[in-house]
């Protein structure tokens, strides 16, 4: 009783004290607090206690600080508290597995969650490879310092072990694929283990990078068709390299005075000031092959109107880029995953729109044929 009655004359006194304080914003916060509101730096109450106060984050970065402690490490060499890299890993795989469908119909759905399932773990396995690589510099760099193997929570043996089941995985995701594209798919492994070295020997490791994470758009059109065909996947290859030039020099501009300490190159110390020239030619160049890939492709009114939005969403992203300020670079970067979306979208649409285009075309000859 004691107690009870102690705690609520400090809780009343505390109260009269910031109401005196504070004036009548203090008042009303005060006997906020005193009738049992949470201040803005007290805990909020338990689950069990209050449901009221309990909020439920679904974020990657929740779902990774809600795993067992042990298993943390890991998930984070992984970055799947980062999923922006396995996005852009994974939707040159959709546009070659939507562009592949029969016409008016969706993409695969098996193919997709394949490749959904790789992308995930061949990122993980990259960032692993990539870290294991650089960890000596990761040390020497804020923004990477916390890495797990730079601060030491996983050692290099453990790293080892990490990879070996990641690519095991990643295996037996290949292995459901036809034989041409198990070849196709083993052949991109000399890339995922080479470009992390880029940044030593050249300032375009972003191209090295380009040539990894697109392997997808070869990738998922031999998956669907059983092989590749040049006129198609050549250009769709191409104009992904060119976005992953555009979204990776951008990341770069986060680093670049870390990057010119340590002696690391990339092409944001290549292109200095003149980004904004640099990134509007790979603009332009993406921006063109997926309209030859659109015309190969027979594609319609959908797919060129998504590649006009994904124009303007560029020219927007390049116009108000500040290479100066690091969150802006964060934001522009991780903005890409929308143009990536919004031409998936273009594709699938674009799909379904050319059988009401067949449709029409039957009922244009039948008709010509009654007359």
């Amino acid at each position: 009783m004691l107690g009870v009655g102690g705690a609520g004359f400090a809780g009343c006194l505390r109260a009269r004290l910031q109401a005196g304080l504070w004036g009548s914003r203090g008042r009303s916060l005060a006997l906020a607090r005193l009738a049992g509101a949470p201040g803005p730096g007290d805990p909020r109450p338990s689950a069990g206690r209050d449901l009221r106060w309990r909020q439920l984050s679904l974020s990657a970065a929740a779902v990774v600080e809600s795993a067992p402690r042990p298993l943390q490490p890991y998930l984070r060499l992984m970055r799947l508290d980062k999923p922006i890299g396995t996005w852009l890993l994974y939707l040159p795989c959709t546009w070659s597995i939507g562009l592949a469908a029969e016409p008016g119909c969706f993409p695969d759905w098996y193919m997709l969650s394949l490749f959904g399932t790789g992308a995930i773990l061949m990122r993980g396995a990259g960032c692993t490879i990539n870290d294991m690589w650089d960890r000596d510099y990761d040390k020497k760099v804020t923004r990477t310092a916390s890495r797990p193997i730079a601060a030491g929570d996983i050692s290099i043996f453990q790293s080892v072990i990490f990879l070996g089941v990641q690519l095991t995985l990643a295996l037996g995701i290949l292995l459901c694929l036809n034989y041409y594209s198990i070849a196709l798919g083993t052949a991109s492994l000399l890339l995922v283990i080479t470009y992390p070295l880029m940044k030593r020997v050249t300032f375009w490791p972003q191209l090295a990078l380009g040539f990894t994470f697109n392997w997808g758009a070869l990738l998922g059109w031999s998956a669907v068709k059983g092989s590749c065909d040049p006129s198609v996947c050549l250009p769709l290859y191409f104009s992904g390299i060119m976005w992953t030039l555009i979204y990776d020099t951008i990341y770069a501009y986060q680093d670049k005075r870390d990057d010119a300490l340590i002696g690391l190159k990339s092409t944001a110390l290549r292109f200095r000031e003149n980004a904004k020239q640099w990134l509007s030619g790979f603009s332009a160049a993406m921006l063109g092959s997926l309209s030859l890939v659109g015309v190969t492709t027979g594609q319609t009114v959908p797919y060129y109107a998504a590649l006009a939005v994904v124009g303007a969403h560029l020219t927007h992203q390049i116009y108000t880029l500040d290479i100066h300020r690091p969150e802006d670079c964060w934001d522009k970067f991780t903005s890409n995953r929308t143009v990536g979306l919004v031409l998936l979208l273009g594709i699938v649409l674009g799909n379904l729109w050319k059988e009401k285009k067949t449709d029409e075309t039957k009922k244009n000859i039948d008709s010509r044929a009654e007359n």
